[in-house]
């Protein structure tokens, strides 16, 4: 593969990864900004986006990540595999993808067009969603530091 190639899988690897969950990671945010509602006609043009990347994008979103995954891992070699690192950072970013998927989607799903008048446990479970979304950020902070650093783990 020319070397050419490699900042340009590297970037668009970076820029799908954090496309595949910035949704889940942001929603919640928006429900703070609109005091008691997150309504997808009433919201603003990020939400909107946000909400129909959430819904429609994460399948090709999730396929462009594998094939640039795969393709830099075809530039450095195989071998790359064997850091203990890199193994970590895609463990946690695996368990990121998940939180997301099976945790913060659902119960955004729950939450998009409620009203804090229908619901009085409404500020409770938007508050929840934000704390999902710190430890998420904790998760993602953990990843940069582990391709910052390259520590040898064990």
């Amino acid at each position: 593969m020319p070397p050419v190639l490699f900042p340009i899988l590297l970037i668009a690897h970076i820029a799908l990864a954090l496309a595949l969950f910035l949704p889940s990671f942001l929603l919640p945010f928006a429900f703070r900004s609109r005091r008691g509602s997150l309504r997808p006609d009433g919201s603003g043009r990020l939400v909107r986006f946000l909400l129909a990347l959430q819904s429609r994008g994460t399948l090709w979103i999730g396929v462009g990540l594998a094939i640039t995954g795969l393709g830099l891992l075809g530039s450095v070699g195989f071998r790359m595999l064997e850091q203990p690192w890199l193994v970590v950072a895609l463990v946690i970013y695996a368990l990121n993808l998940g939180l997301a998927y099976f945790v913060q989607v659902p119960r955004l799903r729950g939450l998009i067009g409620l009203r804090a008048e229908s619901d009085p446990r409404w500020p409770l479970l938007a508050r929840r969603q934000r704390y999902i979304s710190y430890v998420m950020a904790g998760l993602v902070g953990t990843i940069g530091f582990l391709m910052s650093t390259k520590p040898a783990l064990w």
